[in-house]
């Protein structure tokens, strides 16, 4: 399956170092130059934007093993879910989005998971909105992350489903998630 557990004094780390190395072998992004972030902020992704891919199965399968790095890289979640949404009918900006994940992987080989020793059990949930934040719909994207005693059992991100009307709602529909996941 490509996951690594690690125990150490500090805890059991999970990663899938192994995995990523060869999927930039895989890519021929070996020898690449590395990139301090997954996504590039200057760069808005559209559907349908630019000359279209030849090669759409190359473009889902790398999506698909971003996907499944992202199971203990959730560093590269986010990223991940937005070129996902162009599946369909992917654009050679949208690979080129793909590429540049990859090559912040080159630069991170080492993430992972840390799960700790912890005396403590409190449950602890961070929330968060991105007030219409992608840029084909307006739609608002809402993310959190659950702890239990300080470490992440629990995550999500994901496009609401209705435009919000103003950043304030979007924070609301984001905690209402949060919450549920609590429950």
């Amino acid at each position: 399956m490509g996951i690594e557990v690690a125990q150490s004094n500090n805890g059991i780390v999970i990663s899938q170092r192994k995995y990523a190395l060869d999927l930039l072998e895989e890519t021929g992004l070996m020898n690449s130059k590395s990139v301090d972030t997954c996504m590039d902020p200057n760069v808005k992704l559209l559907p349908s934007q630019g000359e279209p891919l030849l090669d759409l199965e190359k473009y889902r399968r790398l999506v698909g093993k971003l996907n499944y790095l992202s199971v203990t890289r959730l560093d590269i979640s986010f990223a991940v879910s937005v070129v996902s949404q162009f599946l369909n009918s992917p654009c050679v900006d949208h690979l080129n989005a793909v590429t540049y994940i990859l090559k912040y992987i080159k630069g991170s080989l080492g993430k992972g998971l840390l799960y700790g020793h912890n005396d403590h059990t409190g449950v602890v949930c961070y929330t968060d909105a991105d007030w219409a934040g992608s840029p084909s719909d307006r739609r608002s994207i809402s993310g959190y992350c659950v702890f239990i005693g300080g470490n992440l059992i629990s995550w999500k991100s994901k496009k609401q489903h209705v435009v919000a009307r103003s950043s304030v709602e979007a924070k609301y529909r984001a905690m209402t998630l949060a919450a549920c996941e609590l429950i």
